[in-house]
């Protein structure tokens, strides 16, 4: 599926800096994820549908929090690519379970920044690959 990226409120970085949070993300995918979440939001049509059937058709990996503060989420692995280059980064999709969280909305963590690696800005084009 193809998302834009988009700036939100930034209350993902201190979530994600969090030692509980880093230390879960790394069991859970391997490695240490970059600080923060990337934002996209479906390009099309298409697109939202894509990510309505990885919602409803894949289990994803549950997170459980560290205290009742905090919400559960689910992760969903993906490879990242940008529309300028060939290379595939690792990542996943983070989804907080919590009421009304947007449904168009999907942050992405990876192992680096990816506006950075990737050379985007809010506004450009990344393709998600789900992968089981």
């Amino acid at each position: 599926m193809t998302g834009i990226i988009f700036s939100d409120l930034g209350q993902a970085s201190s979530f994600m800096a969090l030692g509980w949070v880093q230390e879960l993300l790394k069991q859970c995918l391997g490695y240490n994820p970059f600080p923060a979440t990337l934002n996209l939001r479906p390009k099309a049509a298409q697109d939202t549908q894509v990510w309505r059937r990885v919602l409803s058709e894949f289990p994803g990996t549950p997170l459980a929090p560290a205290t009742s503060s905090f919400c559960s989420a689910k992760l969903y692995r993906v490879e990242i690519q940008s529309p300028a280059s060939t290379e595939k980064i690792s990542g996943a999709v983070l989804l907080p379970e919590v009421k009304d969280y947007p449904q168009d909305k999907i942050e992405i963590v990876a192992p680096v920044r990816l506006k950075d690696h990737l050379s985007v800005d809010d506004g450009d084009s990344l393709t998600l690959e789900f992968l089981n």
